[in-house]
């Protein structure tokens, strides 16, 4: 089956065409077919790239006014570039699209209906920079592909299995009760698929495990793992909440937020900016929120980038220890995203004295894990660490398939 997997933004969309197999004895494994973006729609010169495996990517500027004709661009390029490497043609059998925000009403991915549209677009309340892109998406894809059936995979899916400890805050609960203020939690797709690939490499099932996965990138979030099931997360309401990230804060006393609008006269747009564009690694180092660059200018002596390093590093040691304690004890801590996989620094900076908890790394294999599947701890380490890629887009596409196949 030909998953073409879909996410949408306020001026871009990505997408990959993904062969998820059916298992019959003999059919070669996922893979991906092709892949598009388009960037700036919208714009007179939008940017529209496709590829396929082995073919030189294309890219070229043009107008496209919209996110139909951006999808319907970005598509036929992927599917010509598809059919000239290998001479023949290749349907789409159905489409995924990720979704950030499912509230309370979904744990799983669910094939899309006026009802499921619906709830989305009430989503959009919590998640107004996400949700209405996300259903933009769709309904473009369903002008396009009208007979073909559209499947929704939430963020916060994986995190409906928290339990009310986990994910209540310790409001009054009127609160709760009337706006649905909680914990959801968002890189649900990610958590699940490393979590999931782990369990795939040790060749055992995913419920003998307790797992800390930390998906560090320009947003970072952790994730108590127990048997398979989300127990706690970091992100909470929104993704602001948790580890310090590259542009949002984390975690903050409320207080202090309403000290400082009182001290700088801001709106509440103005302080949510400040919280989620303006904190974190940019806000500490005051230069940068890329850790590239952070890493060099603390190799030079720049002592506030090497603060705003210490206390990305300190936040995620933090929540590695809450969450064994959580679980009563991991079997594995798995970094992942931009920076998980690729910064080793930061992972022994991060791993570094916890010989507490087990964890110790192997600096060679630390230091030569990067964007790859890797063990980095040391053979005494009672807590196995490992970097594992992540691939959010297969698992939409896996999710999609098995929403598909189950409703045939």
């Amino acid at each position: 089956m030909n998953i073409l997997v879909v996410n949408c933004g306020s001026s871009s969309v990505k997408l990959q065409l993904i062969h998820v197999r059916a298992g019959e004895a003999g059919e070669p494994e996922d893979r991906l077919l092709a892949k598009g973006a388009v960037e700036r729609i919208g714009a007179v010169g939008a940017i529209v790239t496709y590829s396929a495996p082995g073919v030189e990517a294309v890219q070229r500027e043009q107008p496209v006014a919209n996110h139909t004709e951006a999808l319907r661009v970005a598509i036929d390029g992927m599917l010509e570039t598809y059919a000239a490497a290998h001479s023949r043609a290749v349907r789409i059998d159905g489409i995924g699209h990720r979704v950030v925000h499912g509230g309370e009403h979904f744990s799983d991915a669910v094939r899309i209906d006026p009802e499921v549209e619906h709830i989305i677009q009430e989503m959009a309340d919590l998640a107004p920079l996400h949700n209405p892109h996300n259903l933009r998406g769709y309904q473009a894809a369903r002008a396009l592909f009208p007979a073909v059936p559209q499947v929704a995979v939430f963020d916060t899916g994986f995190h409906r299995t928290m339990p009310p400890r986990a994910f209540l805050y310790a409001l009054p609960h009127a609160m709760y009760s009337r706006y649905k203020v909680r914990k959801y939690g968002f890189h649900g797709t990610s958590h699940r698929y490393v979590a999931q690939r782990f369990a795939e490499i040790r060749q055992r099932p995913l419920e003998e495990f307790k797992l800390i996965t930390c998906h560090l990138g320009n947003g970072c979030s952790m994730c108590a793992v127990d048997r398979g099931r989300s127990v706690d997360t970091s992100m909470g309401f929104t993704p602001l909440e948790g580890l310090a990230m590259g542009t949002r804060a984390g975690d903050i006393d409320c207080a202090a937020v309403f000290h400082v609008m009182a001290k700088e006269n801001l709106s509440r747009e103005e302080a949510l900016a400040l919280l989620n564009h303006q904190s974190g690694l940019l806000g500490l180092s005051g230069s940068t929120n890329d850790v590239r660059e952070l890493l060099a200018e603390s190799a030079k002596g720049n002592e506030r980038a090497a603060l705003a390093l210490e206390v990305f590093c300190y936040r995620v040691k933090k929540y590695i220890g809450a969450y064994f304690a959580a679980l009563n004890g991991a079997d594995a801590v798995i970094f992942t995203g931009g920076i998980g996989e690729r910064a080793a620094s930061l992972r022994a900076v991060i791993c570094g004295s916890m010989d507490a908890l087990g964890i110790v790394l192997d600096e060679a294999q630390n230091n030569a894990a990067a964007g790859v599947e890797a063990e980095i701890s040391a053979p005494a380490s009672r807590t196995r660490v490992w970097v594992i890629p992540t691939n959010e887009e297969l698992l939409i596409a896996r999710e999609t398939a098995r929403v598909i196949r189950s409703s045939d």
